[in-house]
């Protein structure tokens, strides 16, 4: 059995550690499932970083809960934590998301601490490389109120393929054109100290240009920031009590100053939503859903 990591934190967690070690060359071990456990305990929202956040997302503000995408913005530093230390069985550099899987099991007040914890969930080998499911929960009270499991792949050579995750499928369904918008081409670094990704595929067009892209990227959390800001508006899936399941599919990138378009398709409970960035690929195709509530 690997030896078991755990990173502390009882305050927000300092890219600059993380940033640093994730450009160091060190020793890769094979192990695709690292058992490495980030936590950061008693988070309270700063009221400056969550308007600063809503307002380049586009998402409403002056609301008493947090937006579902909050935890998932907010504590992407302890998933950088986790993919820059040396356990890890790749280096960050190459690393993409490809998809997130979100679910708010009750609204979270915005002056409600939160325990955040962050762990490597599963690795498998894929064709072309490997995927690597992270996991994060949020326990307000000692109680669930929010987890999510995101997947990153790395190209390589890992071995046979295996097995393909069950949340691969994205719904191949594309709805009536919703919204069409070009995204703003500013708060980079703003976003970044958000998120705590400073990776220079976020920043810089040169950057993304080594690395096979025409313009530097949005980073995913905003780019489905101003999806659900667009969603057309059901009593269903924006009522303050829900509870609520988002699945991202991120299948392919939204560069800088992008004209994008929207299409999405309702039903009672659940939008189905299609972003398209210049081509005819999707970019991102996601799934809101509301759930029943549990007693």
């Amino acid at each position: 059995m690997s030896e078991i990591v755990s990173l502390d934190f009882d305050h927000r967690p300092s890219a600059i550690p993380y940033m640093v070690r994730g450009m160091m060359p060190v020793t890769r071990h094979p192990d695709l499932a690292p058992q490495i456990c980030a936590r950061w305990r008693k988070h309270r929202a700063n009221p400056n970083d969550l308007a600063e956040f809503n307002r380049i997302a586009g998402l409403a503000s002056g609301t008493a809960n947090l937006p579902l995408l909050y935890p998932h913005t907010f504590g992407f530093r302890l998933a950088m934590a986790i993919l820059t230390h040396p356990r890890f069985p790749v280096p960050i550099w190459g690393v993409l998301q490809t998809r997130n899987h979100l679910v708010q099991h009750r609204p979270i007040a915005s002056d409600e601490p939160l325990d955040f914890e962050a762990r490597v969930l599963h690795g498998r080998v894929v064709p072309k490389g490997a995927e690597f499911d992270l996991r994060t929960t949020v326990h307000v009270a000692g109680m669930l109120a929010w987890e999510s499991v995101v997947t990153f792949f790395a190209r390589g050579r890992f071995g046979e393929p295996e097995s393909p995750s069950p949340l691969t499928r994205a719904p191949s369904e594309v709805g009536p054109l919703a919204a069409e918008w070009i995204m703003s081409n500013a708060d980079h670094w703003k976003f970044g100290r958000l998120t705590g990704d400073y990776n220079g595929i976020h920043m810089w067009d040169w950057y993304a240009r080594r690395l096979g892209f025409r313009r530097a990227l949005y980073h995913p959390s905003r780019v489905l920031g101003e999806c659900l800001a667009r969603l057309p508006r059901s009593a269903t899936l924006h009522h303050q009590d829900a509870r609520l399941r988002l699945d991202a599919w991120l299948k392919g990138p939204v560069p800088h100053g992008a004209n994008v378009r929207m299409h999405a398709a309702m039903s009672s409970n659940t939008s189905t939503f299609t972003l398209f960035s210049g081509d005819e690929r999707p970019s991102i195709v996601g799934r809101l859903a509301a759930m029943e509530t549990t007693s």
